[in-house]
């Protein structure tokens, strides 16, 4: 079964971290992997620019089935394989609907992340101005009080949608994870702090953790006054 899937991917990429972990929620373990180097501009290969014309990692295959958006991904192989492994998608309706709340507003999680840590990479250095960084900070800011709020609100242990491990967790937590990576203060964002640390023991996230993390498990410094 999953001999027939492969994945290309990238060491450290948040978007690749969501499929991996479903695959092994999943018990999908065994698929073929292509790790390739954004260093490197593998991304745009002719082989990955055939599956993907977009040139983003991931990008996964399943048989002659194409699925390259990460929550795309996700969802595809639990509405796929949804009697194997875990039920990442509640029965629940209130903790579905919650489960998909948070799940979309990862994305903008997300998105205010990459705008404070990548801010070099994606504007020229030109066009940089310090008043900018800082209005991307201070979004960042508000974003992680505001998922402080959320986490305040369940009960210990809990999950982002209720007591199950869903797919809100799967697309949030590399995130998250980032966050930590990248000087995040536990104190100053206990609630986050709990949940990473609880999440980082799954068996799912552990298999599935970036090997750039293994080789340099220091980290960074950039969110360390955030």
């Amino acid at each position: 079964m999953a001999e027939s899937m492969t994945l290309y991917w990238c060491s450290g990429s948040p978007p690749c971290w969501r499929v991996m972990i479903t695959l092994e929620e999943k018990n999908l373990q065994g698929y073929n992997q292509k790790l390739l180097s954004f260093e490197k501009n593998e991304q745009k290969s002719e082989e990955v620019l055939a599956l993907n014309p977009r040139g983003q990692f991931p990008t996964f295959k399943h048989g002659d089935i194409i699925v390259n958006e990460s929550f795309a991904a996700c969802l595809y192989l639990e509405s796929q394989f949804k009697s194997q492994g875990t039920t990442l998608i509640p029965e629940s309706s209130e903790e579905q609907a919650l489960m998909y709340q948070r799940m979309f507003e990862g994305l903008a999680f997300y998105e205010k992340l990459n705008a404070v840590i990548y801010y070099e990479y994606f504007v020229p250095e030109g066009e940089r101005h310090e008043s900018a960084l800082t209005r991307n900070k201070q979004a960042l800011t508000t974003e992680l009080n505001l998922w402080e709020g959320y986490l305040s609100k369940l009960l210990p242990n809990s999950y982002l949608a209720g007591p199950s491990f869903s797919l809100a967790d799967v697309t949030v937590f590399p995130t998250v994870a980032f966050l930590f990576r990248f000087g995040l203060s536990a104190e100053r964002y206990p609630k986050l702090g709990e949940y990473y640390a609880l999440l980082k023991e799954r068996p799912s996230v552990k298999a599935s953790w970036p090997p750039l993390w293994h080789d340099n498990p220091q980290g960074h410094d950039k969110l360390k006054e955030i």
